[in-house]
């Protein structure tokens, strides 16, 4: 009897995380033939789209776009206008992981094996990828595997010449523009460097409180409250005075010459076991 197939997939979130595990595979495993893959909400960040395509040149080959066939509104009827949150993750379920496994399904039922290559870091010990129930999904963690940690994965973007994602000048990670695991700092700056998705956010936040949605986007407050102006203020002086601290607290590493570089996952606190989805934001 023949062995089944196999497929090697590899998804790509628009993140530092999963771009580099596409350039450590590229450069490590050459034999393998990878299918890159990309679950488009539709309501991703511009920055994520030209990142996309940057990645492309440097791949050599396509990254696939998987659209649901239901989109952000329809699922949003069906939940009766209640706002995606960290406890009600419906957006992750049926906009990326949904299309991810119709993608894969006749193939796993027909005795394909197929591999996924997750994004997860060696610094990162209690994060897991996703974890299919089908016997035939078989899930590797190649960066955790070869102890690559967070230095090495921007150093291995700045070195590819791939880089980063210019969201990072700006916002901790990647994902939808109105994602709730957005901190207040971030829905600030998402408000002036695209104001016409911030105020589609606001909408679909009213519509849904309209409806007796007991969420808003940001825990606390709705985005009409967050954007005025002496909210703004106080929001901004919170985070910097936060920023102070921080670097405060550095310690300078006399063997790197200096104090340390500081990420945007510093200044905004991120916490890596709780940053929110895997398969949306690596």
């Amino acid at each position: 009897m023949s062995q089944p197939t196999e497929r090697h997939i590899l998804g790509i979130s628009g993140g530092r995380d999963s771009a580099a595990l596409a350039v450590y595979m590229r450069q490590n495993h050459p034999e393998l033939h990878l299918e890159y893959f990309f679950t488009d909400t539709g309501k991703e960040l511009t920055e994520v789209y030209t990142f996309l395509d940057k990645l492309e040149g440097f791949l050599g080959k396509p990254i696939q776009r998987l659209n649901p066939d239901r989109d952000f509104d329809f699922w949003l009827q069906e939940y009766n206008h209640f706002l995606p949150s960290a406890k009600t993750r419906w957006c992750t379920r049926q906009l990326k992981l949904r299309p991810l496994e119709q993608w894969l399904k006749d193939d796993l039922e027909n005795g394909t094996v197929v591999h996924s290559y997750v994004a997860i870091r060696a610094d990162e010990p209690s994060r897991e990828g996703y974890q299919s129930t089908h016997p035939n999904m078989r899930v590797h963690l190649p960066l955790r595997d070869a102890g690559v940690d967070r230095a090495q994965v921007i150093e291995m973007l700045d070195s590819s010449g791939v880089g980063e994602p210019e969201y990072y000048n700006w916002r901790s990670r990647s994902g939808c523009t109105f994602c709730f695991f957005q901190q207040k700092i971030e829905w600030v700056r998402l408000m002036r460097e695209h104001p016409a998705a911030f105020a589609e956010a606001k909408g679909y936040e009213k519509n849904a409180l309209d409806h007796g949605s007991p969420f808003t986007w940001s825990q606390g407050e709705s985005l009409e409250e967050l954007e005025r102006p002496e909210r703004v203020r106080a929001i901004e002086n919170e985070f910097e005075q936060r920023r102070k601290r921080l670097l405060a607290r550095r310690r300078v590493n006399p063997l790197a010459g200096g104090q340390p570089d500081l990420t945007i996952d510093d200044y905004y606190g991120i916490d890596e076991a709780s940053a929110g989805c895997v398969v949306c934001h690596k």
